[in-house]
């Protein structure tokens, strides 16, 4: 490696370190001035000129915001529309009626990887919140679980989404290496549930069981949880609730949504499935139909995740008016109370990406792409490294996806078994090392309320696990190759 490489390695090394820093010293700097300041210092100390500089921060920050921040919005209306009518707490009501807690964490892994088919990861865990949060509040309420019910039920919605999200067609990611490799379709689908299914159990129920006692203090901003479990006015006034005060009495669970305005919990849940079928039929659109043709343009358009989740907010609404007693003063109301609880989220989140804009066209990106090119390893550990080190860098798992497909394409004759390993492989490098950087990880930590080491070992922890896991898979079954 040149003298150039190294140099933008260490500056990657001294930016970690220095956003970890400023988050966590007793100046305790908000992440979101934290991850701006880093990613100028990061730009100027590689050399990236200034006039650039600012381009890269207000199209990586306007970027990220356009891909998450529009669809985090419109997915927070939808969840506090269903919370206020009693729709998320009926249907928690009935998940614990129904099932003990020690089978939840696998009830929410197999939603979680349904609903992980057609949806990212960011969206998929936005459609979850509000289920998560309304039996994880329930529980807490019963008590006896070990732990928080927080971090009980929401690992195994993390592992299952980010699993799908990197490692399965039909997403981009996994879509764009099996091309780019000449993989086969239906192989790979069938590869990839192979090594999915083994993964998610082991990452989520499983290290869920034993991290949540491990995390007992973790619980969401009480504000945060009110909105998405319908509590009532007089619990979202009241202060947060202290990590040290225990789980809150029972009156301090109990709705004022009275009958009137209830939306059946049927129609609500149809709202939730709105979004998730049409980009279901997206994926179908892409994979069968002509996407030139009017058909399958017009599911493809409705399919996009902004579309999708507006469909949903749209149908949620209209039951709203048609089937409560509410005023449309009342439920606008409450749109606009919904988004003073992500506004913080979404400026964190416009950080974030503002920061891996600066990491890819600084160069950083390519520095580590050349360094693990010229290391000798098996092809598919290394499409994997590359894969984790470019995700890592940039802060995208497309992005460490398509690059790696590009960099190892050359070394795969192309087709059969091999090429189908390869793309889990590479999807499951790029889920890896979860960090500051991703969007995906700021949405977690301030979503469940944890600090950068509780989110660590949640988001970081449990898609390291999905990558190592995949990556083993994906060895194990080489043997067939």
């Amino acid at each position: 490696m040149t003298t150039h490489t190294w140099w933008l390695l260490l500056i990657l090394t001294i930016a970690i370190t220095a956003l970890i820093y400023l988050i966590n010293s007793r100046l305790r700097i908000h992440p979101f001035v934290a991850l701006i300041v880093v990613a100028v210092g990061t730009g100027l100390a590689a050399g990236e000129p200034a006039a650039k500089l600012v381009e890269s921060l207000e199209d990586g920050a306007g970027g990220t915001l356009g891909d998450v921040g529009v669809t985090l919005a419109l997915g927070a209306m939808l969840g506090r529309l269903l919370s206020d009518s009693g729709a998320t707490d009926a249907l928690a009501h009935a998940l614990i009626d129904r099932s003990s807690a020690r089978r939840l964490p696998w009830l929410v892994t197999a939603a979680a990887f349904v609903i992980g088919i057609p949806m990212f990861f960011e969206v998929g865990l936005i459609v979850l919140l509000p289920l998560i949060f309304s039996v994880a509040r329930r529980l807490e309420a019963q008590g006896g679980t070990k732990g928080s019910p927080y971090v009980l039920l929401g690992v195994p919605a993390i592992a299952a989404l980010s699993t799908l999200h990197g490692m399965l067609p039909p997403h981009p990611g996994p879509l764009t290496a099996m091309t780019g490799l000449h993989a086969d379709l239906g192989l790979t689908m069938v590869v990839g549930l192979v090594c999915a299914v083994p993964t998610v159990i082991l990452a989520g129920p499983v290290y869920a069981r034993w991290i949540a006692p491990r995390l007992a203090e973790v619980r969401p901003d009480e504000a945060l949880v009110a909105q998405f479990t319908g509590a009532s006015r007089a619990v979202r006034e009241k202060s947060p609730v202290s990590v040290t005060a225990g789980a809150p009495n029972a009156s301090s669970v109990d709705t004022d949504v009275t009958s009137g305005s209830r939306i059946p919990t049927g129609l609500a849940v149809t709202a939730v499935l709105v979004p998730v079928g049409l980009m279901l039929l997206r994926t179908l659109a892409e994979t069968v139909l002509d996407e030139t043709s009017t058909v399958g343009s017009a599911l493809t358009f409705l399919g996009e995740p902004v579309m999708a989740m507006l469909a949903g907010l749209l149908f949620a609404l209209g039951v709203t008016a048609l089937g409560t007693d509410r005023t449309g003063e009342e439920v606008r109301a409450s749109l606009t109370d919904s988004l003073k609880s992500i506004a913080a989220i979404l400026l964190i989140i416009g950080g974030g990406g503002a920061f891996k804009q600066v990491l890819q066209d600084s160069g950083i990106g390519d520095a580590i792409a050349a360094a693990a090119k010229g290391a000798h390893l098996n092809v598919i550990v290394l499409g994997w490294l590359i894969a984790l080190l470019l995700s890592l860098t940039t802060g995208s798992a497309t992005v460490g996806i398509v690059s790696a497909t590009g960099i190892i394409a050359p070394m795969v004759s192309g087709g059969g078994l091999e090429a189908s390993l390869l793309v889990v492989a590479i999807g499951a490098g790029s889920l890896g090392l979860n960090y500051v950087n991703h969007a995906g990880f700021w949405l977690v930590k301030e979503s469940f309320g944890m600090d950068l080491t509780q989110a660590t070992k949640t988001q970081t922890v449990v898609q390291t696990l999905v990558s190592v896991l995949g990556l083993g898979m994906a060895l194990l079954l080489s043997v067939f190759a």
